[in-house]
């Protein structure tokens, strides 16, 4: 495995980044970053400048290198870079005590606290509840032979199932749905709308966490507050801010698993056939290896979070000052040919597949294994329930949102024999996606 970087040509200009062209396919930039430029010093759209971090190896080492500090605190950030990193509004909303944002030993205590939330057995629990809302999604659209599968489903999904997860009564749920629709959007919402989506967001938690000491639960909030009086020295803003990136990081997350896959699979005929003649069959093992290289390949997000440098250090042959910006991208280490066999091919039976779409070191994904079982469970359900789901229109003119660090599509309309009888119900929510 090669881990020296080759020259830079300075007859050879990185292509462009962060162009609509560039949302629409990153691969073949990246290509070129990994071979020409593995750790490159760009400006992001923001004015921040950042470090870019493309081959495996590399990428790999800096998720776990401890040099590489979580928290803002450590950016020695020029005045016009101030506040621009992170997520819009959370700072203004003193929800930044989140485990996106610290270092142990604050970290090693939060993470210990949540981790009790997302254990195989209570995970395993949640897994009917996530069939369930699954299917009464599909009833939702089942009838009318089209749909988007973004809007009436994946995004749905998993704001329902982690509103469940935290304790979010039924009756608020579409406040919530509301508020992290306008927190996607990113730069196609209105100006300051993910700031006062947070903010209303930021207002809501602090009451439901009070509502809850009163009147606690078997959901995740409750088992905060219960953690902080039992001398786990959790604050309520501590509460609060990670019920937020609870949200924030697991519900985005899994809308694009769900988008991206199946739109890799609708692009790709023989491998949804494959997949579907194995779920036919009441085999597993290819659907979970399937989401496994779904997450590889075109997974759903594509740079992993901030760092900052805490000292000056080397990286892929790069000297990085104290202060820096680090940002390492996950899509451009899953299509590392240094590491993995025909990168840019979409095999959903792969093994050797330790592809880093969740992270890699103590910062790995919380929430991993209910995304996989959100994952696995929504696109073995479209694919059994509507079996001829198609792609209405053309690929090309799909277009992705914008935003740093999340990769996902902002719609994905399709087409299918309609079916006559539901399976799961009454539909969820009466009103409609506001995405």
């Amino acid at each position: 495995m090669r881990h020296q970087p080759a020259p830079i040509s300075p007859a050879a200009p990185a292509p462009a980044l962060f162009t609509w062209e560039f949302a629409t396919d990153p691969y073949p930039v990246y290509a070129w970053l990994r071979e020409h430029a593995p750790v490159h010093r760009t400006a992001l759209p923001s004015g921040v400048e950042a470090w870019l971090v493309t081959r495996y190896v590399d990428a790999r080492q800096a998720l776990a290198d401890a040099r590489l500090s979580k928290n803002p605190a450590h950016h020695a950030e020029p005045a016009h870079a101030k506040g621009k990193t992170g997520i819009p509004g959370e700072r203004k909303a003193e929800l930044m005590t989140h485990l996106l944002n610290i270092d142990p030993p604050d970290h090693t205590r939060l993470r210990r606290l949540v981790s009790k939330a997302f254990t195989p057995r209570r995970v395993a629990e949640f897994a009917p509840r996530v069939q369930e809302l699954t299917d009464r999604l599909i009833d939702g659209f089942a009838a009318k032979g089209e749909a988007d599968l973004i809007h009436d489903f994946a995004f749905p999904l998993p704001i329902y199932a982690i509103c469940d997860l935290l304790g979010v009564p039924r009756e608020d749920q579409d406040d919530f749905r509301d508020w992290a629709g306008m927190m996607i959007r990113h730069a196609g919402g209105p100006r300051g709308g993910v700031g006062r989506s947070v903010k209303k967001m930021r207002g809501y938690l602090a009451d439901l966490i009070h509502r809850k000491r009163a009147d606690p639960g078997d959901d995740l909030i409750s088992g905060l507050i219960r953690a902080g009086d039992h001398g786990e020295h959790l604050t309520e803003n501590e509460a609060a801010a990670m019920a937020f990136i609870i949200l924030f990081a697991g519900f985005e997350t899994t809308v694009n698993l769900i988008g991206n896959g199946m739109f890799a699979l609708l692009r790709h005929p023989e491998q949804r056939a494959l997949l579907q003649r194995s779920l036919r069959a009441g085999e597993t093992e290819l659907l979970a290896t399937g989401v496994e290289e779904l997450l590889r390949y075109d997974g759903p997000v594509e740079l992993a979070t901030w760092r900052y440098a805490t000292e000056p250090l080397t990286l892929g042959g790069q000297l990085i000052a104290a202060g820096d910006p680090v940002l390492v991208v996950l899509a451009a280490a899953d299509r590392d040919p240094e590491r993995f066999t025909d990168p840019d091919t979409l095999d959903l039976s792969r093994r050797d597949n330790q592809h880093l779409g969740y992270g890699h070191g103590i910062h790995y994904c919380l929430g991993a294994p209910l995304a996989r079982v959100e994952g696995q469970t929504a696109l073995a359900t479209l694919l059994t329930r509507l079996p001829d789901v198609r792609l209405a229109g053309d690929p090309g003119d799909l277009r992705w949102r914008g935003g740093l660090i999340m990769r996902g599509l902002r719609t994905l309309p399709v087409q299918f024999t309609p079916l006559s009888e539901p399976r799961g119900g009454l539909k969820i929510s009466d009103g409609p996606s506001r995405l």
